[in-house]
Parts: structure tokens; sequence; C-alpha cells
């Protein structure tokens, strides 16, 4: 457990150097940001808020809740994020580059996150909607797999979201 209280403290630096950032502009190497000024990847529907893209570096106190949306450009492999139970995640993942197409994505722990949602839009871009576990925290890897249309064999995961789902501090 001691892991999550370090990779915590620097996700609240991350945010909040994320939230500071102008809608547009550009940040670090590998750090940019979405239409609404978050840090790339990272955004929540109630808006303002940004959530951290790296789990290993979210404080308990940071990690989103609600709806979070998680928006993977085509270079990104892997991705962390920090989120409570109930928590829901919309994956958009853009339009590959290559001949491959988005697939679906699974679960390592489906008890824990579930991908409840599939679709591919006509531009090549795919949205998943991950649901977490109501009640109870633990991690979980849900890879986004890929493939050539027209070559059969097996999928091939391109893109791996880690999910730290965090439990609320017990009161009493």
């Amino acid at each position: 457990m001691r892991w999550w209280a370090l990779g915590c403290a620097v996700a609240a630096v991350v945010v909040l150097a994320g939230c500071g950032a102008p809608a547009g502009g550009g940040g670090a190497a590998g750090t940019g940001t979405s239409g609404s000024g978050s840090p790339a990847g990272a955004s929540t529907s109630s808006g303002g808020t940004a959530t951290p893209t790296s789990a290993a570096s979210a404080s308990p106190a940071s990690c989103a809740a609600g709806h979070v949306r998680v928006t993977v450009s085509p270079g990104d492999r892997v991705r962390e994020l920090c989120v409570r139970p109930g928590a829901v995640v919309t994956l958009v993942l853009r339009p590959r580059v290559d001949d491959k197409r988005w697939t679906g994505v699974v679960s390592s722990a489906p008890a824990l996150v579930v991908p409840a949602g599939w679709q591919v839009d006509a531009d090549g871009t795919a949205h998943a909607t991950l649901r977490c576990a109501g009640t109870r925290g633990g991690a979980a890897r849900v890879t986004a797999s890929a493939k050539a249309p027209d070559v059969a064999g097996a999928l091939r995961g391109v893109f791996t979201l880690e999910v730290n789902v965090v439990p609320y501090p017990q009161n009493g």
C-alpha cells in the first residue's frame, strides 16, 4: 500500500500543473491539453478539474470520481488512471495511423473494472465505457486491441490503461 501513497503525492502536482495550462497550449514533452485545457487524455464531465493521467502519481485525495474521460492518441502505449469506486470512465481511442483498426477492450479484472460499451465511429475513433466496482478497490489492466481489418489472426493489444480504484476512507 505504500506505493499508492508515494504515487498519489506526485499526482497532485501533475493535476495542479495541468490546471493552469491554457486551452490548446502545449506543455512539456508528452503532455498536451485536450480541448478543455486539461492535460491530454484526462478530464472530468463536471468540468474544470483535471484528473491525473498517471495513477502512479495520484494521491487518494486526487483520484477522480464520477465520470472521467480519457483520450488516447495513436502513439500512446500505456496510461495510468486513479479513480474512486463507482467511477465511469469513457475511453476515447483516436483513429490509428497504421492499417490497423481498434477492435475492442478487455479488462484483466472484470469484477473491478468492466467494459460496458463499445462503439467505433466511421472515422475510426473508438469509444469504450468502463464501469468501476461500486465499493471495493484494486487494480485492473484494460487492454485495447487492434488489427488490420482484412488479415486473419490474433488480436494484438496496442494500448493499456492501468486503472487503480482507490476506496474512500472508512470513518468510525
